[in-house]
């Protein structure tokens, strides 16, 4: 009996030793989770009722240990780290695996994957920016931005009351004499063309009255709008407060005064918060609604997992959302290799959503996990481990001299 029992002793050794020297092995590797042996003592029942004999040791679990790696900081964007609970999810051909390595690329298909190739699982952002909720390939999209037609400028500015009325008349954009101020600024057509889009004001005849002429392109200004303020230097409550601009698609022209083809171009300009005190004129804020086509420049991850995309156009908005799921038993997953895990049935099914909900960490851009193996822990582990192998072969050999003792009985 002793033979068995000191061979399982060896053979759970030499398992223990596999686990430590696995722990060594991976102690570089992004998101690995170190592992320890656990055993059972083994027993033979006696059917006499008597008190049972030991037979050796067996190996239960192979049991990782999930807790939380250190955050090494690089310089990819595309670098993800959990802080907290949680595992990325990727598609490996389909079937949903899991992972704490957050090293992540584009493939050529605009796919976000890791170095198996696996795709990262998230939720896509529509055209106007928001998240949906449908779980999915993370994909980023390289082709252009539609561009957005301008429908209102908001213009504020101070219009100085101490100025007089131009003796030049009648008012012409060329002629700086005919005007007091002058302020542009840049508004886009429904093909997204950029145009100029200038206003002068005018002071008339009349005290705390105005008249704005707009113009785009330098093309002939359309009617003045008339305005007039209250003795406090405010627009008067019965001027307009807005001037609605329609310019005909003909004077939508290029730099090199060909036609755009794009349609009509109607916006309105928000005068409002004009004043007229006694300072110089002063534009404080030329705010407009639309923006030209646009090419991806970067994009960058928020605590959220949510990707920010920037545009050539000035313009940002979200991508999509890496997901994240949780499970109630961590130490039932099944691991696969390449640091991916499947759930089983002791893990439980995956409770899956956003970073920082429902006892999910947070995302760390630029950041991968180490494994959490503590080398000297191990090393010493190792130490344990050969010595209780080297006491196993020990029992053996003692054993087979007490049997060869007794064979040479005479």
């Amino acid at each position: 009996m002793a033979f068995s029992t000191a061979i399982s002793g060896i053979k759970a050794a030499q398992a223990n030793l596999d686990v430590i020297s696995n722990n060594i092995a991976n102690a570089s590797t992004v998101g690995f989770k170190a592992s320890r042996a656990q055993f059972a003592e083994i027993y033979a029942s006696s059917v006499s009722g008597g008190s049972n004999a030991g037979q050796g040791v067996e190996l239960t679990e192979i049991r990782a240990e999930f807790s939380q790696g250190s955050l090494d900081f690089t310089g990819s964007g595309l670098d993800l780290a959990i802080s907290g609970n949680g595992f990325f999810i990727v598609s490996n051909g389909g079937a949903s695996e899991y992972t704490r390595a957050g090293s992540f690329q584009v493939d050529r298909d605009g796919f976000l994957t890791n170095e198996s190739g696996n795709r990262l699982q998230g939720y896509q952002g529509n055209a106007d920016g928001a998240i949906t909720g449908e779980l999915g390939d993370l994909f980023i999209d390289t082709t252009l931005v539609d561009p957005k037609v301008t429908s209102k400028v908001a213009i504020t500015s101070n219009l100085d009351s101490r100025e007089a009325a131009p003796t030049t008349t009648p008012f012409a954009s060329t002629d700086p004499t005919s005007y007091n101020s002058t302020t542009s600024t840049t508004i886009y057509d429904s093909l997204g063309n950029s145009h100029v889009l200038q206003l002068y004001y005018v002071k008339t005849a009349t005290a705390n009255t105005w008249d704005v002429y707009t113009s785009v392109d330098g093309g002939t200004p359309p009617a003045a709008t008339q305005i007039s303020f209250d003795p406090d230097g405010t627009l008067a409550t019965a001027s307009a407060n807005s001037i609605a601009i329609t310019t005909p698609a003909a004077e939508l022209l290029s730099a090199s005064g060909v036609a755009t083809g794009a349609a009509d171009l109607t916006y309105t300009v928000d005068i409002l918060a004009t004043t007229q005190l006694g300072s110089d004129f002063s534009v404080n804020s030329a705010i407009q609604d639309g923006y030209g086509a646009g090419q991806l420049i970067s994009f960058e991850f928020d605590d959220s997992g949510t990707a920010f995309a920037r545009y050539t156009n000035g313009q940002s908005r979200a991508i999509g959302q890496v997901a994240l799921a949780s499970f109630r038993n961590n130490n039932g997953l099944q691991p696969v290799g390449g640091s991916n895990y499947v759930e089983s049935f002791g893990s439980g099914s995956p409770n899956i959503g956003a970073p920082g909900n429902s006892g999910r960490g947070d995302i760390q851009a630029s950041a991968v996990e180490q494994a959490n193996v503590d080398i000297t822990q191990e090393l010493v582990n190792l130490i344990v481990a050969q010595r209780n192998f080297q006491a196993n072969a020990q029992v053996i050999s003692t054993e087979d001299q007490a049997t060869q003792a007794v064979i040479n009985l005479r």
